[in-house]
């Protein structure tokens, strides 16, 4: 009998003892609450922050276009400003060539002007 109370008396506590009660539960459960709520913020935050972000890729995209538009500009502006430099410098050589043939053309010009100069005085003297 002994045994049986005994028996008896362990399952109770066992039973009643071993059994969580209301306010156990929710003082473990609240820290869990609040880190879940926690998390839950920041997840909205970062859900709004990917939202803006989806919001400005085709603001990106079109930039990108611009940009790639603005190089190919830029590339056929240098490629025509060589162009001119090429031909200006070969319009500088000509023109240099040019100048010294006309400076050849005055030098004889002016050797031309002195011989007919003396040929002149010497049909004068005559």
């Amino acid at each position: 009998m002994r045994k049986f109370l005994l028996v008896i008396l362990s399952s109770f506590l066992f039973l009643f003892l071993g059994c969580a009660t209301k306010e156990y539960v929710r003082q473990q459960i609240d820290p869990l609450i609040d880190r879940i709520s926690k998390l839950e913020a920041r997840v909205d935050a970062l859900e709004s922050r990917i939202n803006s972000l989806e919001s400005k890729v085709p603001d990106i995209d079109a930039a990108k276009r611009q940009a790639q538009e603005a190089r190919s500009l830029a590339q056929e502006a240098m490629k025509t400003a060589q162009d001119c430099c090429a031909k200006a410098e070969s319009a500088l050589k000509r023109a240099e060539d040019a100048a010294a043939r006309a400076e050849a053309a005055a030098d004889k010009a002016e050797n031309a002007a002195r011989k007919a100069g003396k040929a002149f005085e010497l049909q004068q003297l005559k």
